[in-house]
């Protein structure tokens, strides 16, 4: 059977950019286990958690000292943009029962920005770019997180080699890249500020969950 170049290219732009994203799970693996998260809860956090900057909130909060509450409150409102991403890809997927839980789970920056991407070509395109590139970043960083995990693990004091740095290294290049204009940077920078200045004050977490009230007092003010 003929593979049309459309398809190709769909499948192109979705493989390359799972193996890359994916990729980057070795270094959650590595800071999970550096934060004192056994290789199990690491592969399970990849497994059911599968939202990058929420589990890198999670084990940085609970590695800092914090509550279990401080670390589901910040990795929810990380998580909260994948709701959003739900409401844009349900009318376009039309997917019901099984399917849409599956869906969900794989709706994240990635799989969505493909198949937006896509749909300028066809309505195919953009729903096979979202399914491979869903699974495909679902596949690789669980395999990637395994084998930072196990790469840690065999590290021994994963302190000592600097490993706990990963999380606030892993937040900035996440972050980062996203900022398009010098307003959104002024605002991190801010944001920053904020939360150094209340750590001291704060209990584990909460320096990050309070930052949210800057972003929010400026949208609103925009």
């Amino acid at each position: 059977m003929r593979v049309s170049r459309v398809e190709t290219i769909t499948v192109r732009d979705s493989l390359s950019l799972s193996l890359t994203v994916g990729a980057y799970g070795i270094a959650f693996g590595a800071a999970s286990v550096a934060n004192g998260f056994s290789v199990l809860q690491s592969c399970l956090l990849s497994l059911l958690t599968f939202s990058g900057a929420s589990q890198f909130a999670v084990v940085g909060v609970l590695g800092a000292g914090g509550s279990a509450i401080s670390a589901i409150a910040t990795a929810s409102l990380l998580g909260v943009r994948n709701g959003l991403y739900g409401v844009i890809m349900a009318p376009r997927l039309k997917v019901r029962g099984f399917k849409r839980i599956i869906a969900a789970q794989i709706t994240i920056d990635e799989s969505t920005a493909v198949a937006l991407g896509s749909e300028k070509r066809n309505d195919d395109a953009m729903r096979h770019g979202f399914w491979l590139t869903g699974f495909g970043v679902f596949l690789f960083w669980n395999l990637f997180t395994l084998a930072g995990a196990l790469g840690a693990q065999a590290m021994g004091d994963t302190r000592a080699w600097g490993l706990d740095s990963a999380v606030p290294a892993a937040f900035l290049a996440l972050v980062w890249p996203r900022l398009e204009n010098n307003r959104d940077r002024a605002l991190a920078i801010a944001s920053i500020v904020f939360a150094l200045a209340m750590t001291p004050i704060l209990p584990a977490g909460l320096p990050i969950i309070a930052t949210a009230f800057i972003a929010i007092a400026v949208g609103l003010r925009r």
